[in-house]
């Protein structure tokens, strides 16, 4: 009898909430082993090995890559995104990291020639790239029941600013609402056209209410930028914190096309809950609706091909670098 193929042995460094939440994701998927978590707060791997039995106890990531491991998942703040990938793709190992990649698209770069040179699967949580509604939207655009989409206009208002300290420096963040809330809308934005050149970007950019210049030593609470693509169509982006928005969150990805046009939003100011509708004229059809168990599902697709295809290099990964350029330009760096 031909012996069972081992899953891929993959190690966890950062447990905090989205940390711990896409552990669970990745264990409950059973693609591959959790072997092994570590934390800078004790406390926060010893709490999150008890999702996971068996799974061994670290550190830091130099004791993870002393580990006979074949990928690693990182949830950690924003600064050490780009050197700890790198760090671990340089020994073998194919990483899945939570975004930003990079504070800015050089350190990107970095971590995707990295990837590359070491040939191993990179992915990014850019999460509501696989919610139940975007996936929806995304096929009535691609398919070209939309006709020719002409506009997009995309909306993260978020009526909380982040409670981490580290958020509202620009070095250890690399910028303020646009990288943290902006960041998943310019993706989905690049990805609906199909990561065509952008022909132009402007952008606005304030912190309590002043408009704030490149340079600047402060994070931006309120981002909006236009792109216009090289096809001619126009994107448009906005993005805050701390907002007085009347609910706590307004999340909109708006797609119009000359044979009509279709929606993906929360419901009810909610962050989980979604809603997506097509248009036609002045009517309006529910193509999804909620409960839809989505944010580990980025996790789980990477842990699932890095089971089912192997570690190799997806040529894919390139287009972060291209999110991470429209980001910089926005900021004026």
């Amino acid at each position: 009898m031909k012996k069972k193929a081992a899953l891929p042995r993959v190690g966890f460094l950062g447990t905090g909430w989205i940390g711990r939440h896409r552990l669970e994701a990745i264990h409950r998927s059973k693609e591959v082993e959790v072997a092994a978590i570590a934390d800078l707060v004790g406390e926060h791997a010893q709490e999150a090995a008890k999702l996971v039995p068996g799974a061994a106890v670290a550190e830091s990531l130099d004791d993870l890559l002393q580990m006979e491991l074949d990928a690693l998942v990182i949830a950690t703040p924003s600064a050490g995104h780009c050197t700890q990938a790198v760090r671990a793709l340089e020994h073998g190992l194919a990483v899945f990291c939570q975004k930003p990649l990079g504070r800015t698209s050089h350190e990107t770069r970095r971590v995707v020639d990295a990837a590359r040179a070491a040939d191993r699967l990179l992915g990014v949580d850019f999460s509501y790239r696989f919610t139940d509604g975007i996936q929806k939207v995304h096929g009535l655009v691609t398919s070209g029941e939309l006709g020719h989409v002409y506009a997009a206009d995309l909306v993260f208002h978020n009526a909380y600013g982040p409670d981490k300290p580290w958020f509202y420096d620009p070095d250890l963040s690399g910028g303020g609402c646009l990288i943290d809330l902006g960041s998943h809308l310019v993706d989905l934005a690049l990805w609906f056209f199909d990561f065509p050149e952008p022909r132009s970007i402007s952008s606005s950019i304030y912190a309590a209410g002043e408009r704030l210049k490149g340079g600047s030593d402060k994070v931006e609470d309120y981002a909006e930028l236009s792109i216009v693509l090289e096809t001619g169509s126009v994107i448009r982006v906005a993005c805050s914190w701390n907002v007085s928005a009347g609910r706590d969150a307004v999340i909109e990805s708006t797609f119009y096309g000359t044979k009509g046009g279709a929606c993906f939003r929360n419901v009810d100011g909610s962050f989980y809950d979604f809603v997506a509708e097509r248009f036609r004229g002045t009517t309006r059809e529910t193509i999804a609706v909620p409960p839809d168990d989505w944010g580990g599902r980025a996790a789980v697709t990477w842990a699932k091909k890095l089971r089912q295809e192997g570690p190799r290099f997806d040529p894919a990964a390139e287009r972060l670098v291209e999110v991470a350029t429209v980001l910089d330009t926005a900021y004026g760096r």
